[in-house]
Parts: structure tokens; C-alpha cells; sequence
């Protein structure tokens, strides 16, 4: 996925490149790059990649609406009054509607996670801070992690899996770093607002043993698993 990623944005850039050099040659008169409100497209283009490429396409959808408002208000298109008027009802309706639908297509992922034990899970906690924890040469059964205004780093590439195992997060304005063995399965379920998890893994294992399923809330904040 990140491959396709960084495809889609280099199919951006040549597109660009190449209606610069068509103007530059005089092929295309018209095409002007730094238009009135040219700026959005530092909101709208991430968004619209987000939308192809991310798992939860919730907070890519908001960014994408406020770029498009913000668009056309710079353009007088609408009224800058009206465009503050419609983004709150309309950030409203995408975060329900994405509530709805992430709990009807990942019912399977969310009914696995009700099997998965707890009661011997581990708490992680950083505010306004960064802390690192390490879990080496015993059992993890499982953690709580909330990031807020803080970051943390989790270490357990040298940790024991006896069974599948649940890490629930919680960031905002913060960032999770969590490191995982190679043949670990990752499932995910998240709710994401201007942030998001993103599994950066190169050799994963087609062999996976055990499963760590992560029940994740990112508001401006996000997760790299590593």
C-alpha cells in the first residue's frame, strides 16, 4: 500500500511537470499553476491520495471537504460566512457515517477482539512527555496505550507470544511508535481524524503465528508500527 502510495503522488508530480513543460513550450497558454486559491491544493491532493491509499478514509474525507470549502470561498464562489455555516454539519455527517460504516464492514475483526483476554494487559501513558517501554524475554499479554501531547515507543521485537494479544490506543496530538516482530499479523480497527496508523514493516512474514489486533483512536495524531 505504501508502494501504491508513492506511486500516486509521483503520477502527480510528472502530470505537473508535464503541464508546466507543454506551457513552457508554448503548447498550453491557460494552465497557470499559482491561481487564486492554489494553496488548497496542499489540503486537497494528500486528501484525495489518503482516500485511495489509507484504511480509514474518515479524517482524509474532512481534510478534503475543508480544502474544497476553503477553495471555493478564496474564489467567491460561496460565501466565506456560508462555508463556516456548512463544515461543521458536514464534519458532523462524515464522522457518523464513518462511525456506521467502520462498525458494519469490520464486524469479523471486532468480534475476534471481544475473544482476546485483558485482564493481565499492561498500561501506557504519556502526557506531555515521551516515554519508551521495552518488553523483552517474557509474555506480552496485551496493553493500554494513550498518547496525549506526548509520544511513546513500544519495543517488542524481542517480547514472547503465547497467544493473540489486543493493544488499544488512544492519540491525540501525540504519536505511537510501536515496534513489532516480523512474524506478527497486524489487524486493525481505528477511528481517525487527522491522523492515522501506518504499518511500515518491509519483511513481514507470510507465516504469522499469533495476531495482535489494535482497537486505535487518532485526532491529530498517529501510529507507526515498525
Amino acid at each position: 500500500m505504501k508502494k501504491f502510495k508513492n506511486i500516486v503522488i509521483g503520477l502527480i508530480i510528472v502530470i505537473l511537470g508535464i503541464l508546466l513543460l507543454l506551457r513552457s513550450l508554448g503548447v498550453i497558454d491557460n494552465f497557470n499553476i499559482f491561481f487564486k486559491g492554489w494553496w488548497t491544493l496542499f489540503i486537497i491532493i494528500p486528501a484525495i491520495v489518503g482516500l485511495i491509499t489509507d484504511q480509514d478514509k474518515s479524517g482524509n474525507l474532512i481534510a478534503l471537504v475543508i480544502g474544497v470549502l476553503l477553495l471555493l470561498g478564496v474564489r467567491d464562489i460561496i460565501d466565506f460566512d456560508l462555508m463556516w455555516k456548512l463544515l461543521v454539519p458536514i464534519i458532523l455527517i462524515i464522522i457518523g457515517l464513518s462511525i456506521i460504516f467502520k462498525d458494519l464492514f469490520k464486524t469479523n475483526v471486532k468480534n475476534e477482539m471481544k475473544e482476546i483476554d485483558m485482564k493481565d494487559s499492561q498500561n501506557y501513558t504519556s502526557t506531555f512527555s515521551a516515554q519508551n517501554f521495552k518488553v523483552a524475554n517474557e509474555e506480552f499479554k496485551g496493553c493500554d496505550m494513550n498518547a496525549i501531547f506526548g509520544g511513546i515507543d513500544l519495543d517488542l521485537r524481542n517480547a514472547k507470544f503465547k497467544n493473540d494479544t489486543k493493544i488499544k490506543m488512544c492519540c491525540v496530538f501525540g504519536g505511537i511508535d510501536l515496534f513489532l516482530p516480523e512474524d506478527i499479523n497486524v489487524k486493525i480497527v481505528s477511528t481517525s481524524i487527522f491522523g492515522g496508523i501506518d504499518d511500515k514493516r518491509k519483511n513481514i512474514s507470510e507465516d504469522s503465528k499469533h495476531t495482535i489486533y489494535i482497537e486505535a483512536i487518532c485526532i491529530f495524531g498517529g501510529v507507526d508500527i515498525k
